[in-house]
Formats: structure tokens, C-alpha cells, sequence
């Protein structure tokens, strides 16, 4: 599956690239493409293109606040999750979700 994502916490210095990088890896690992957009205090980092979100599957939006550009995923399946949990078991939050989409369709 292609899956693009959200990664944010509300400092945005740790939780928010160590999620990215374990969202991932664990994606490249389950054989999905997985690619993970950064908010937080430097900004927008790994910023989303309109192409990338009309390929994929679902959005995960990794955060338990608001995010920037959160329009852009309408008409998109989206599916929030804690931000901690997606660095602590990243490959299961991904199985659970790709479930959930597949399971919706």
C-alpha cells in the first residue's frame, strides 16, 4: 500500500522525526511505501506533494494536535493515532491500520 502521513508533537524536536523514521522503516520493512511529512518547530519538514497524497491509500496522522494543511486530505481515508505509540510499535500501528483500510473497502 502507499501511505503518506503526519508526524507532529506539540515541541517538535524529538517524538516528532523519531516517529517519521520508525513509521518509515517499518513501512519499507511490511513492503509499503510509506512517506512521512514533519510539523513542529522547524516547521514543515519532508512536505507532502499533491501527487502523493492522491496515490495513497490512507493519510496516518500521527499527532495529538492540530496539524497544518490538514485540507489537503479530503476525500482521503484518514486514521489519527497517538505519536508515542507510533514510535513504540510502529510495525503493529501500520498492520492495524492497512486492516482497518482493507477491511473499509
Amino acid at each position: 500500500m502507499k501511505i503518506v502521513g503526519i508526524t507532529s508533537c506539540p515541541a517538535g524536536l524529538a517524538h516528532t522525526p523519531m516517529a517519521a523514521k520508525a513509521l518509515e522503516k517499518a513501512g519499507s520493512k511490511l513492503g509499503h511505501q510509506v512517506r512521512i511529512e514533519q510539523q513542529g518547530s522547524m516547521g514543515q519538514v519532508n512536505q507532502l506533494t499533491e501527487q502523493e497524497i492522491a496515490s495513497a491509500d490512507f493519510v496516518l496522522l500521527a499527532t495529538d494536535q492540530k496539524i497544518t494543511g490538514q485540507e489537503r486530505f479530503e476525500g482521503k481515508k484518514q486514521i489519527r493515532i497517538n505519536i508515542v505509540t507510533c514510535i513504540k510499535a510502529p510495525e503493529a500501528v501500520l498492520k492495524k491500520c492497512v486492516e482497518a483500510v482493507s477491511n473499509k473497502s
